[in-house]
């Protein structure tokens, strides 16, 4: 509501700030119908919408004084703007995978609940539409707390989201009172399924421990010519019906995307919602032309898809495809529900042995009685893979299926790479299954993995920290003795230039050594594969990374698990 008394210059202040929160309402709504694959379609769009907000944010600063007497400016609407600001840093983050961004969200997000935007409405104005807005607010923040690791306020924010869809719901009796009902459900069950082993400190309190790359993550390898290869574009997708999710993130999503980043650095690039004028600024006041933070090693791009049909799945993975550099790589990581077939005979192995579940949306049945006569179109079979083997291509297939993708053909002799999950694990770890997979847990985190096998579900820091420099020592020995050794095929040689990719592959050998000497994971079925085959007695049973295994072990007590001998 305007007010009636206003002399020229307020009338000039207020008519500008209208123009100026239209617009910026008009280029956000737009971004939903921007394409969510490739680079440069969403860059100018996204610096468009990032200039008009840093000058709504400014302007409303500057002019508060007559906004808040002359316009009527309430504080929601202030947290409105701020909630858009951090919505904007996170989708960014989303598709540049610079985990900077993240702190920016969290600075905008912080500063809303701090300043009290959403919780100091006024009576007229706590209606069904405000609290929806307040609640979906929360559930944004939680999604970055809980990918910066800030889990104590995670844990607060849980209970102020709680207590807030109590208050909604029992005030307004709204339809979707079950949907949120289910998001506090989903958001609870994830933390619980992230909590894989407690990390204690002297106090016995829960320790936060973060799994990104940082400079001491990846043993240093002494490059040669052939280490050509730089991981450029990432796709990973997650469609497991019984994994904990939350907010289109399942649990292997969270830690997977976490694997391939570098660690955030502490301070943003601004100070979040200051009231100094200049406190806001987009991307592009802090980069290059493309948004990319100067000075700072950027994170290979990443696409997250969540339970994507068929025919999305190819539309990004032709898109990052598109985007690849000379000398770049693509990483497909798969975490899905397999798709079985049990042919008679095999014309076709990239197709006739199935593959992993896509997502189908409800499609008309129009091949009728002869749908028994094709291919499951809701199936992602390994000869899919066949066009993006014209570039380099390193997969990962977590799945219960996971071995039909040793054979996705490489027709063209590009650096190709599979590593398949165990197809199974055994019966006392299936109950687990909401907790994600153990597979990607080994290439996210190997010694939370270990103890989880070891079956110990707490730990002191101390021993945590001591076993963590044996993990540290095994992934160097076995970074010696993989490029030394006879019979390791030259891809891997060609992706170990890589400090993502390298960290995996080595990663991948600890998962393997591990699980082939574990008493309860005996049988093929029960152990990781790799495409091309990584030999057994020059890595796999090389007696150092035995040893290192034995230390380990002893130093947790868990010797009598390991079919090992000193």
């Amino acid at each position: 509501m305007m007010a009636a008394d206003m002399d020229e210059h307020e009338t000039k202040i207020v008519n500008e700030f209208c123009h100026q929160l239209e617009k910026s309402k008009q280029l956000f709504n737009g971004l939903r119908d921007l394409p969510q694959y490739g680079h440069r379609q969403w860059q100018s769009y996204f610096g468009k919408t990032f200039d008009v907000y840093t000058k709504l944010w400014k302007f409303q600063q500057q002019h508060r004084l007559v906004l808040d007497h002359k316009y009527g400016l309430k504080r929601w609407q202030i947290g409105e703007i701020a909630s858009k600001i951090g919505q904007l840093y996170y989708h960014y983050y989303l598709r540049t995978s610079e985990t900077n961004y993240l702190n920016e969200a969290y600075s905008f997000y912080s500063a809303i609940r701090g300043r009290a935007y959403y919780s100091r409405m006024n009576k007229e104005d706590n209606r069904p539409d405000m609290m929806v807005k307040k609640l979906r607010y929360y559930a944004r923040f939680i999604v970055v707390c809980l990918l910066l690791k800030k889990m104590k306020l995670v844990k607060d924010l849980v209970r102020e989201l709680g207590k807030h869809v109590e208050e909604y719901t029992s005030t307004y009796k709204p339809e979707d009172q079950l949907e949120w009902s289910m998001v506090l459900s989903e958001i609870h069950s994830f933390i619980e399924a992230d909590n894989v082993v407690n990390v204690l400190d002297m106090d016995s309190n829960q320790m936060v421990l973060s799994h990104r790359l940082h400079q001491l993550t990846a043993p240093a390898v002494d490059r040669s010519p052939s280490m050509c290869l730089s991981l450029q574009e990432i796709l990973v997708v997650g469609n497991c019906s019984e994994q904990a999710k939350f907010s289109e993130l399942t649990i292997d999503m969270f830690r997977m995307l976490q694997t391939l980043e570098r660690e955030p650095q502490e301070e943003g690039l601004h100070t979040g919602c200051d009231t100094s004028p200049s406190a806001q600024r987009s991307p592009y006041e802090n980069g290059d032309s493309n948004g990319r933070p100067t000075g700072k090693r950027e994170n290979p791009h990443k696409y997250l898809l969540y339970k994507p049909t068929f025919s999305q799945l190819m539309a990004f993975l032709a898109s990052g495809f598109k985007e690849l550099p000379a000398n770049g790589a693509m990483l497909l990581y798969l975490s899905a529900d397999g798709c079985f077939s049990t042919p008679k005979h095999s014309d076709d192995p990239g197709y006739d042995f199935g593959g992993v579940v896509t997502n189908s949306k409800k499609e008309l049945d129009t091949q009728g009685r002869w749908q028994v006569m094709i291919k499951d179109l809701h199936c992602f079979y390994p000869g899919d893979l066949q066009p993006f083997t014209r570039k380099p291509l390193f997969v990962i297939a977590d799945s219960d299926n996971s071995v039909v993708f040793q054979n996705v053909p490489n027709y063209f002799g590009q650096t190709l790479v599979i590593l398949m999950s165990p197809q199974y694990v055994p019966g006392p770890f299936q109950e687990e299954q909401s907790k994600g997979s153990l597979f990607t847990l080994f290439l996210h985190s190997p010694l939370m993995a270990l103890c989880f096998v070891f079956n110990l579900a707490n730990l002191s820091v101390h021993v945590w920290d001591k076993c963590q420099t044996y993990v540290d020592h095994f992934l160097t020995e076995a970074a010696k003795v993989m490029t030394s050794a006879r019979g390791v095929d030259p891809a891997y040689i060609q992706f170990f230039g890589d400090d993502f990719l390298r960290l995996l592959l080595l990663r991948y050998v600890f998962c393997a050594v591990v699980l082939r000497n574990h008493r309860a994971f005996k049988g093929c079925q029960f152990q990781p594969r790799a495409q091309p085959a990584l030999p057994e007695s020059g890595l796999l049973d090389h007696p150092s990374l035995h040893a290192i295994l034995l230390e380990l072990a002893t130093l947790l007590d868990s010797r009598h698990l390991l079919l090992l001998q000193a």
